[in-house]
Parts: structure tokens; sequence; C-alpha cells
């Protein structure tokens, strides 16, 4: 019984993360979220896959293993947006007044 809550609970929150993932995976903007936290973020689900192999607990295993496929993938892309240099600005155009968030 306890195994099937997690797959529920592990369905449901992987679910939720999947339509933003989708988003950026399709625009490949990444302006509204912070480097930092995805990082943290793509570590904790790391950690929380390791802990579900650890217990072999295929609820644990299988959320975490997607959930840091995604949030790798949007992790790189982020800090490609970051680290890249810096776009020449074309004639007769003006230079954005803001930074990506770090």
């Amino acid at each position: 019984m306890a195994e099937y809550i997690g797959f529920l609970a592990a369905i449901l929150t992987t679910a939720s993360f999947v339509p933003q993932a989708v988003k950026i995976l399709r625009t490949r903007q990444t302006e509204g979220i912070s480097l930092i936290m995805y990082a943290m973020f793509t570590l904790g689900v790391a950690v929380w896959l390791a802990y579900g192999i650890m217990l072999a607990s295929p609820s644990i295993i299988a959320a975490n293993f997607v959930t840091f496929c995604l949030a790798s993938t949007i992790l790189i892309l982020k800090a490609k947006a970051v680290f890249a240099p810096p776009q020449p600005i074309a004639q007769g155009a003006t230079a954005a007044t803001s930074a990506p968030i770090a």
C-alpha cells in the first residue's frame, strides 16, 4: 500500500513539473528562472534518485529519474544562456536593459 501512495505522489509531483519544462524546452526561453535555484533543484533531485536506488523504491526512482532528466536539460539551457558570450547588437537596434537572471 505504501508503494502505491508513493507512485501517486510521484505521478502528481512529476506531472506538475512537466508543463513548465515543456514550455522551456519548446521556447528555449530561460530568462524567468534562476540558475542557482535550478542547480540546487537538480542536485536535490539527483540525491532523491540516489536515495530511491538505495531503498530500491520504484516510485522514488521513477519520479526522480524523469524529473532529473527534465531538470538537467533545463539547467543546461539556462547555463548556456547565462554564460554565452554577448551577441553583437545589430545596427540600429538598442541594447536590452536587463541581464538574464543568474
